[in-house]
C-alpha cells in the first residue's frame, strides 16, 4: 500500500505524518466513537473525530498509507475522502462549502414535507368522528411516504448499525417505525382493517386478538416527523462549527499595496510573497506578518495580544497579518505569508481545539444501547412464548409486533428538541443564545471558569479614571484644556480623554496651530494658552518638570498598570491625568455569582501581570494569568483539563476563539468579536458578565429538563411493555400511550419558560439587548491623527 503523502498532509514529527478526513453519513456521536474505534485498531495511527465539523484528523506513520485510512472509515460504514485544499481567502472558502447540496436545507425540506403529510395522519387516527368511509387508505397514501423518504436517514444509519452489530437510538427509531408500517400493511391488505367503515374506536377493554384489524401509521409517521424536527434543529447548530474559521479568515486583507520599482501597485493579498514591501496607511489593516522598515505608528493588536492599548512600533519592529494601523504610514517587509502566518495559526488553533474536544454522546444513543437488544429480546421471547402456547402464528406474531411499536415512543423524539426550544428561547429574552443540546452537559459538571480580562471583565476601551491637578491648579480647567487638544488627535487615548472632558465640562474650545509631536504626545494653542498633552519627556523638552505631588500620582497610577498622561502650558505642568481600560461595574457581582454556584474564577490575559493582578484585586479574582499568547491560553485551559477541571472559559477577542473552543463550556460576550462569538457554545447578548451566571444555570436546567423529559418517554413505554408481551395492546392504548407521553414533555418542557434570572441581573424587562455598534468593542480602533504615546 502506497505511502505517498498527499498534498493537504498536515505537518507532524518526524516519522509521523497527520491528515483530515471528510467524513459523510454520521448521525449521532456513537457513529464519531465507532469510525474512531476502527481507525485507531490500525498499528500507530492515533484518530479524533470532530462530530460537529464531520472531519477525523489522523496522525499515522510512514508505513501506512491513506488508502487504508479511506479504506478503514469505509469498512465501518460510512463514506471518506480527503477534504479540498486550503483556500486563500473566506469566500473561496465558503463557495467550496456551499458548492454542493446543503445538508441542513435538505433535512429541512424533508421535515416540512413529512410534517405536512403527518399532521392529517394523526388526526384521523385521534378523531373517531373523523374516521370517514376509506380514512385508513388515506392515512396509508400519507403515512407511506414519511415512513420509507422521512425516515430513510434513521433506516440507513440503523443498516450500518446493523453490519457492525451496534445499536443507537436510530436502530430504535428504524425497528420500532417499520414494525408499525409493516403491521399495518398486513392489517389492511391481509387482515380486517381494509374494509369500509373501520374505526378505531375509544374502548379501554384489554382483549387478546390477532390485531387483525389494527393499524398504527400514526404512531409511524408521527415518530419519524417528531425525530426529524429534533434532528433539523441539531444540524443547524453544527453548521456553525466551521463558522470561527471562516470568520477568522474574513478579518484577513484581500488586496494589498505593493512596492515595485518606486511604485505602489494593488495586488490580491494571496499573490504576496516573502520579501515584498508593502504600504499600510492609517486605519488600514496589516496584510501579514513582517517587520517595519519605514515609519512609526501605533498598532491595535488587541486581537493578538488582548491588550487594550495600541502598541507602538517603529522601523525594525515585527508587525502581525490583521492588526489595525491606528497611526500614521508605516513600510513593511513581508516575513510569512499564507498559512504561515499568525492568523493562519491561530484558525488552526481553534480547529485543533475543536477536534480534541470531548464529544458528548447524545443520551437517547446511550439509552438505546442497553433499552434496543432488551427490547429485541423481549419481542423474541414474546413470540416464543405464544407460539409454544398454542395462540395461534397471528396472535403471537401480534403481540411480538406489539412490542416493537410500544418501544419507539414518540417522545423520545420530543424529549430534546422541546426542552431545547423553550430553554434557548427563554435564553434569548433574557441575553443568552445556546447553540445546541450538546453544550448543556458540561454545564452541569462545571468548576472552573475562565475569565478574559479585556472586554469581558473590563470595558475594552480606554477611559479616563482620574484627574490629579498640581497644587494651586483647578481639575476641571486641566481638563477642559487638555481635552481641547486630545479633541483634535484620533489616538484611543486621546480620544478617551476627549470625551471625558466633553461630558464633564461640555463644549470643547476650538485649538490653533496644532502639533502631532512623534512618539512624545500633542500640543496646541487654547484660550490662549500654549498647552501641552503626553509624554513627561514632551514636557520636559519645554522645561516644565513634573512637580512632587504629580510624580508621585504618576508612579502611583504606572504602578497599578494604568497609563498617565502629562498636561502642561505656559511654562509649567499643571496637572496629571490617569487613563485605563475601566473595569466593569457588574464585574465584582458576577465573580460573587459564580462563586455561589460553586465555580473557582481564574483571570487570563495577555496583557501585563501589573495590570492583571490589579484588575483581579478590584473583582475578587485570586488567580492571575497573565502575559499569555493565544497559543498559550489554549495550554492553560488544556492544562486545566489534564488536572481534573472541567472548565468553562469567557472571553470577547480573536485571541480567546481557540481557548474557547478549547474550553468544555465556551462562553462569548455579544459584545465582542464575530470570530469569539463563533467559537464559542454560549454567546452572552448583553456585555455584562452577570449573564454568565445566569446562563450557566439555565444550562443547567434545560439540561435537567431533558433527562427528565427522556426518562418519561422511555418510563411510559416501558411501562406499556408487559400489556404488549400479553397481547393485551390495542391501537388506542398504544396512541393512548404515545399522546400522554408526548404531552407530558412538552409540558415539562414549557415549565422553563418561567425560569428568572437572579436578583439584580436583568434589565429592560428581561428583553435581550441588541447588539449595537456603541456597544460593541471594535476589532480594531482605525482612527488617526496622532502618534503613539505611554
Amino acid at each position: 500500500m502506497s505511502s505517498a503523502t498527499p498534498n493537504n498532509t498536515l505537518p507532524a514529527s518526524a516519522g509521523e505524518r497527520q491528515v483530515e478526513l471528510a467524513i459523510e453519513g454520521m448521525t449521532c456521536a456513537s457513529c464519531a466513537a465507532r469510525i474512531e474505534k476502527r481507525l485507531n485498531k490500525l498499528d500507530g495511527v492515533e484518530a479524533t473525530v470532530n462530530f460537529a465539523t464531520e472531519k477525523v484528523r489522523v496522525s499515522y506513520p510512514d508505513g501506512v498509507g491513506t488508502e487504508e485510512l479511506l479504506a478503514a472509515v469505509e469498512k465501518a460504514g460510512y463514506t471518506a475522502r480527503l477534504p479540498e485544499p486550503a483556500r486563500p481567502t473566506a469566500e473561496q472558502s465558503r463557495a467550496g462549502e456551499t458548492g454542493g447540496p446543503d445538508p441542513v436545507g435538505a433535512l429541512r425540506q424533508r421535515l416540512l414535507i413529512s410534517a405536512v403529510l403527518t399532521v392529517p395522519v394523526i388526526v384521523l387516527a385521534m378523531v373517531p368522528a373523523w374516521q370517514f368511509t376509506y380514512w385508513q387508505w388515506l392515512s396509508l397514501t400519507l403515512a407511506a411516504p414519511v415512513v420509507v423518504w422521512g425516515g430513510w436517514p434513521f433506516h440507513r444509519a440503523a443498516w450500518a448499525n446493523l453490519r457492525h452489530r451496534a445499536a443507537t437510538m436510530d436502530t430504535l427509531i428504524s425497528m420500532g417505525t417499520l414494525a408499525a408500517f409493516g403491521w399495518s400493511l398486513y392489517a389492511l391488505f391481509l387482515g380486517t382493517a381494509g374494509v369500509p367503515g373501520m374505526t378505531h374506536g375509544f374502548e379501554l377493554t384489554m382483549s387478546r386478538s390477532s390485531g387483525a384489524g389494527n393499524i398504527y401509521l400514526e404512531a409511524a409517521s408521527g415518530i419519524i416527523t417528531a425525530l426529524l424536527t429534533g434532528r433539523y434543529f441539531e444540524a443547524r447548530s453544527r453548521r456553525r462549527a466551521g463558522a470561527a474559521l471562516r470568520a477568522l479568515l474574513e478579518l484577513g486583507v484581500k488586496e494589498v499595496s505593493v512596492l515595485r520599482g518606486g511604485h505602489e501597485q494593488r495586488i490580491p493579498v494571496d499573490q504576496l510573497a516573502v520579501g515584498d514591501e508593502f504600504v499600510v496607511r492609517p486605519g488600514e489593516k496589516i496584510a501579514t506578518d513582517g517587520v517595519i522598515t519605514d515609519g512609526s505608528s501605533a498598532v491595535d493588536a488587541s486581537m493578538l495580544t488582548g491588550e487594550s492599548v495600541p502598541v507602538e512600533v517603529g522601523a525594525g519592529d515585527t508587525v502581525v497579518g490583521a492588526t489595525v494601523n491606528a497611526g500614521g504610514r508605516i513600510v513593511v517587509r513581508a516575513t510569512r505569508v499564507g498559512a504561515d502566518t499568525q492568523l493562519a495559526q491561530m484558525a488552526r488553533l481553534v480547529e485543533d481545539a475543536q477536534n480534541g474536544k470531548a464529544q458528548v454522546q447524545r443520551l437517547a444513543d446511550r439509552v438505546s444501547g442497553i433499552f434496543v437488544p432488551v427490547v429485541i429480546g423481549l419481542a423474541a421471547a414474546t413470540l416464543a412464548f405464544w407460539l409454544v402456547t398454542g395462540a395461534g402464528v397471528g396472535m403471537a406474531f401480534t403481540a411480538a409486533v406489539a412490542v416493537l411499536i410500544i418501544a419507539c415512543p414518540c417522545a423520545l423524539g420530543l424529549a430534546t428538541p422541546t426542552a431545547l426550544m423553550v430553554g434557548t428561547g427563554r435564553g434569548a429574552q433574557l441575553g443568552i443564545l445556546i447553540k445546541g443540546p450538546e453544550v448543556l452537559e458540561s454545564t452541569r459538571r462545571v468548576d472552573t471558569i475562565v475569565l478574559d480580562k479585556t472586554g469581558t471583565v473590563t470595558t475594552g476601551r480606554m477611559t479616563l479614571l482620574d484627574v490629579v491637578p498640581a497644587a494651586g491648579e483647578d481639575a476641571e480647567q486641566v481638563l477642559w484644556l487638555a481635552g481641547a487638544v486630545e479633541n483634535a488627535s484620533e489616538h484611543p487615548i486621546a480620544q478617551a480623554i476627549a470625551a471625558a472632558a466633553v461630558e464633564r465640562t461640555g463644549d470643547l474650545p476650538a485649538v490653533g496651530e496644532f502639533t502631532n509631536v512623534e512618539g512624545l504626545g500633542v500640543q496646541g494653542i487654547v484660550d490662549g494658552h500654549a498647552v501641552l498633552v503626553g509624554r513627561t519627556r514632551l514636557l520636559a523638552e519645554w522645561s516644565q518638570p513634573l512637580p512632587t505631588d504629580l510624580d508621585r500620582a504618576k508612579a502611583a497610577a504606572e504602578a497599578q498598570g494604568k497609563t498617565a498622561v502629562a498636561v502642561g502650558w505656559d511654562g509649567a505642568a499643571r496637572g496629571v491625568l490617569v487613563v485605563a481600560d475601566a473595569v466593569k461595574e457588574t464585574s465584582a457581582a458576577a465573580i460573587a455569582q459564580l462563586r455561589d454556584l460553586g465555580l473557582t474564577p481564574v483571570l487570563l490575559t495577555g496583557d501585563n501581570e501589573t495590570v492583571a493582578r490589579s484588575v483581579a484585586a478590584q473583582v475578587g479574582i485570586d488567580q492571575v494569568i497573565a502575559e499569555v499568547l493565544p497559543a498559550d491560553k489554549v495550554a492553560v485551559v488544556a492544562r486545566l483539563q489534564s488536572e481534573g477541571k472541567v472548565v468553562a472559559m469567557v472571553g470577547d477577542g480573536v485571541n480567546d476563539a481557540a481557548a474557547l473552543a478549547q474550553a468544555d463550556l465556551g462562553m462569548a460576550m455579544g459584545t465582542g468579536t464575530d470570530v469569539a462569538i463563533e467559537a464559542s457554545d454560549l454567546t452572552l447578548v448583553r456585555g455584562d458578565l452577570r449573564a454568565t451566571a445566569d446562563a450557566i444555570r439555565l444550562a443547567r436546567k434545560t439540561l435537567g429538563t431533558i433527562k427528565g423529559n427522556l426518562f418519561w418517554a422511555f418510563a411510559y413505554n416501558v411501562a406499556a411493555l408487559p400489556l404488549a408481551a400479553a397481547g393485551l395492546l390495542n391501537p388506542l392504548l398504544a396512541g393512548a400511550a404515545m399522546a400522554f407521553s408526548s404531552v407530558f414533555v412538552v409540558s415539562n418542557s414549557l415549565r422553563l419558560r418561567r425560569f428568572q434570572a437572579l436578583a439584580g441581573n436583568q434589565a429592560d424587562g428581561g428583553t435581550a439587548v441588541s447588539r449595537s455598534a456603541d456597544q460593541a468593542r471594535p476589532a480594531g480602533d482605525t482612527r488617526t491623527g496622532s502618534a503613539p504615546r505611554s
